[in-house]
């Protein structure tokens, strides 16, 4: 029996608080992430769209959906990664993200490639 192939893309994120880009008194405080996609599947695949959930520490949650990231489709072949980094603004100094990538084999299956909820810390605000 042929065994199917496997649709899979996995993420790891890295944050920084981007203090130039805030203003605390106005109740902005802007964070960057830095997001590595990996086709961690046995089928090249496309990333087509994107779905986040951001919720600032007062439960406020904004939802964000488009095509792409950061203008780019990436086309990745099992084992190939792509990264980029975008920014958030959240009204307190610190909540989280989480989020979802719709997907695409080259023979059109779509799929979905959850990113787990990651924090927005502005590193002052855990003392």
């Amino acid at each position: 029996m042929p065994r199917m192939s496997r649709p899979e893309f996995t993420s790891t994120v890295v944050v920084r608080h981007l203090p130039e880009q805030s203003d605390p008194q106005n109740g902005q405080h802007a964070f960057a992430y830095t997001i590595t996609i990996r086709n961690s599947g046995d089928v090249t695949a496309q990333l087509i769209a994107r779905h986040w959930i951001i919720t600032d520490a007062n439960g406020h949650t904004d939802e964000v959906r488009g095509l792409a990231v950061v203008g780019n489709q990436p086309l990745l072949k099992p084992g190939e990664t792509f990264e980029y980094t975008s920014w958030t603004r959240l009204d307190t100094p610190n909540g989280t993200m989480r989020g979802t990538f719709f997907c695409m084999t080259e023979d059109a299956r779509p799929f979905d490639a959850p990113v787990h909820e990651f924090g927005l810390t502005q590193a002052s605000a855990l003392h």
